[in-house]
């Protein structure tokens, strides 16, 4: 069942007041209006209780059945006297069920569809036992119902709108996502690019036809990084403006797709051997932190016990947190890759792949919030660019596969600085050898 049938205090308020207009203009002694709602579960319209009229203790619409407009519309081309309120329902004491389905000779009952453009949103039952309705007196009651159908409508009208606005705000935010993480897919590469043509550079002789060539790449790749960084900025200063907050997802609680161009882990995870991931990253490394005067040092062995996890997420994860440990470290600071091993149960090992280095540290405040897209804390201050999206993605892909980031801040690597560790533990797969 949807929830079409829920109204506003608003609606709810303007129905008990045009029932009680028909009391106290025209003699209705009982009133009622019903909502129709389609039922998914057998696809019919039933027609549910909203405001009654006279209201009494004893009284509650809870006690009134749904209807379905089915046989409504079966007895109303039958003639004959449709039971959708008995009269003596408001005033009985104890109304039983057969009560309802009493039928009273006395009784001046009115049956009118709440319709507009061509919607049908409900019927306004009505009625008195004293006398017939007169002409003038229908068409009162007639222009009471028009206003309850257009009152009707545009309240639904403004649910379906504010619906549709809510789905695409939410479309929105998942292609700003999506281009938030090509972005910040795009940076890695573009430094280890533009790092590899200052060692070409530095590399062939003034006089080689190809000092002009890599001269011309680390200027292209130069004006490809201003291209972006302008683009953050605006990025940065139009979430700032706007200041999103989660919505919800009104279709029929769809997962909506998000890290479009992250991996879906969809597949069981693999036994997958880390150095064969951790070696070509490290080699790209290598050339950023001696760019940059940094020492980077692998302490990882090349035998270590394979874990379950998926290889194109892992790449992204160490990619991430060796990019940061570098782009925070200054220069002739370290970088440090270390292993470690714990076991959550007797059964389930857990190894650790520690990435420390000796940089400006994160501040206890910053901490909770580490995690979160595009958050920066105090590095926002900072000129190194950056968009908070690396960790953010790290840890959404770690516990994806069944592990946790665990951060340590100050790591006591360095004295001179309080560094930053970040640890990547992934379960042991079973099919160690």
């Amino acid at each position: 069942m949807s929830n079409n049938h829920i109204s506003s205090i608003e609606f709810t308020t303007l129905c008990q007041s045009q029932i009680n207009l028909l009391a106290e203009s025209l003699g209705a002694v009982w009133s009622i209006v019903y909502l129709a709602e389609e039922v998914i579960e057998d696809g019919e319209t039933q027609l549910f209780p909203l405001a009654i009229y006279p209201q009494t203790q004893n009284q509650s619409l809870l006690e009134l059945p749904s209807i379905k407009l089915e046989e409504v519309w079966q007895q109303l081309q039958s003639h004959s006297s449709a039971q959708l309120l008995p009269a003596n329902f408001v005033t009985a004491e104890n109304p039983a069920k057969s009560d309802w389905q009493t039928d009273s000779a006395e009784r001046k009952q009115l049956i009118l569809p709440l319709v507009h453009q061509e919607t049908f949103i409900g019927l306004l039952v009505t009625g008195r036992e004293d006398r017939e309705w007169m002409q003038t007196e229908l068409k009162q009651v007639e222009e009471i119902a028009r206003t309850l159908a257009i009152a009707r409508f545009l309240e639904l009208q403004y649910h379906w709108t504010q619906q549709e606005l809510t789905i695409q705000e939410n479309l929105r935010r998942i292609e700003r996502d999506r281009l938030d993480n090509l972005i910040h897919q795009l940076r890695n590469p573009l430094t280890a690019f533009k790092t590899f043509s200052k060692l070409l550079i530095k590399r062939i002789l003034p006089g080689d036809r190809n000092h002009k060539v890599a001269k011309s790449l680390l200027e292209q790749s130069d004006r490809f990084q201003q291209l972006l960084e302008q683009f953050e900025a605006e990025s940065i200063k139009e979430t700032a403006i706007n200041a999103p907050t989660p919505l919800l997802d009104v279709r029929d609680n769809t997962e909506l797709p998000s890290n479009f161009l992250l991996p879906s882990l969809n597949t069981q995870l693999d036994a997958v051997n880390l150095t064969e991931i951790l070696d070509p990253l490290l080699n790209t490394a290598e050339a950023i932190a001696t760019e940059r005067a940094i020492k980077l040092e692998n302490n990882i062995p090349p035998s270590i016990p394979l874990i379950k996890g998926d290889l194109s997420a892992l790449r992204e994860i160490f990619n991430n947190l060796i990019d940061n440990a570098l782009k925070y470290t200054p220069a002739r600071g370290k970088v440090q890759l270390d292993i470690e091993t714990k076991y959550i149960t007797t059964e389930v090992e857990m190894l650790g792949i520690a990435i420390s280095d000796t940089g400006y540290g994160i501040p206890e405040a910053d901490r909770e919030r580490i995690f979160e897209r595009h958050y920066r804390g105090i590095q926002a201050q900072s000129d190194i660019p950056g968009t908070g999206l690396g960790l953010a993605i790290a840890s959404e892909l770690v516990i994806k596969m069944q592990g946790e980031i665990e951060l340590i801040s100050p790591n006591h690597l360095s004295k001179n600085s309080p560094g930053t560790t970040f640890i990547v533990w992934l379960p042991v797969s079973i099919n160690n050898e």
